[in-house]
């Protein structure tokens, strides 16, 4: 194609569009803030290593399996730091909150976009809504004035009664030979369940609300019903919506602080039930720091460590299943 006459067989050059001012102060500008995010980022990790480099130095990897925590030396003590009660408790609690949070999300999500009806669907959206700006202290306090005291009176003494006496099932569930105070994994699990559900419904919910409604109609039109549609159609088209909404809900009950310290016992040690008193990174990093100080702060900022590298673990894997899950579908499977 030609772009004009030519002289003494030259071709000029074509037209280029002008820049607009605005179009390069739009692009500078949304630039700068997504540069600015991997820069906080990377400064955050530069300066929790600097903070914690001599407790780096001092313990090494074997932090990470160490399971005594103690500040003060003694000549039959000396002082060392270990993570693994603190893993666990953060793995164990984000474990039970995923187990009891994610069905009942996904459920209230189909619910609201499947089968709700009209009239309904606002209210009940309101106040799923509602339940997340609730801040995590008031979930804390709810825990600590109610949760606890029922848990250790009534749901634990039932559960290690019956689930608790089932043979390798139950191990985790086993009567306590101390008592039951209502503190431990399974009430800040509890907690921490109830704090993701409004998170993973309400994104579950946009993700089921994107699929159109040509699949609904033509499963319909097939003689599917409403739970065939939903399982075959609907499910399959937001499962990566779906996925992200988990890996969120997982986030906040990996770094969640306040709510975990007022119902976990704070207990630094691996805990053999899920009655029994435990911790977890961010509620030990709370309830020590502002009385630590020299060698001991550096484990805690190391601690923060090893909880920045549990999320970015998670956010790796979800990531890579979410790249599976896209590909899959593009090879028709």
């Amino acid at each position: 194609m030609s772009h004009g006459p030519t002289v003494a067989g030259v071709t000029p050059p074509p037209h280029r569009r002008r820049t607009h001012p605005g179009d390069l102060i739009f692009r500078g500008l949304s630039g700068g803030s997504a540069v600015s995010v991997l820069a906080i980022f990377v400064l955050s990790i530069i300066l929790l290593f600097e903070a914690s480099r001599d407790s780096l130095s001092r313990w090494g990897l074997p932090f990470l399996w160490g399971q005594v925590w103690n500040p003060n030396a003694t000549p039959l003590s000396p002082i060392v730091f270990g993570a693994l009660p603190a893993i666990l408790g953060t793995l164990e609690t984000s474990f039970l909150a995923m187990l009891i949070g994610v069905p009942l999300s996904i459920g209230i999500a189909i619910f609201l976009t499947e089968l709700s009806p009209g009239w309904l669907r606002g209210p009940f959206s309101f106040v799923i809504e509602l339940l997340a700006a609730i801040p995590s202290v008031v979930f804390g306090i709810w825990g600590a004035l109610f949760l606890v005291p029922y848990m250790g009176t009534q749901v634990d003494p039932s559960l290690a009664a019956t689930i608790g006496r089932v043979p390798l099932l139950g191990a985790p569930f086993a009567p306590s030979p101390v008592g039951y105070t209502g503190d431990g994994s399974l009430t800040a699990g509890i907690i921490l369940a109830i704090m993701v559900i409004p998170t993973i419904s309400s994104v579950s919910r946009e993700a089921f609300k994107a699929v159109p409604n040509d699949l609904r109609e033509a499963a319909l039109s097939l003689g599917a019903t409403r739970w065939e549609t939903t399982r075959l159609a609907v499910f399959p088209y937001a499962k990566r919506g779906v996925l992200g909404a988990i890996t969120l809900g997982l986030g906040r009950a990996v770094g969640e602080t306040i709510a975990v310290v007022l119902v976990i016992g704070n207990s630094y040690t691996i805990a053999k039930s899920l009655y029994a008193p435990a911790v977890s990174i961010a509620s030990w990093i709370a309830n020590t720091f502002g009385e630590s100080s020299g060698l001991e702060r550096e484990g805690l900022l190391e601690l923060g460590l090893v909880l920045l590298g549990i999320s970015l673990i998670i956010n790796v894997v979800a990531r890579l299943i979410l790249r599976r899950s896209v590909f899959t579908e593009g090879m028709g499977t």
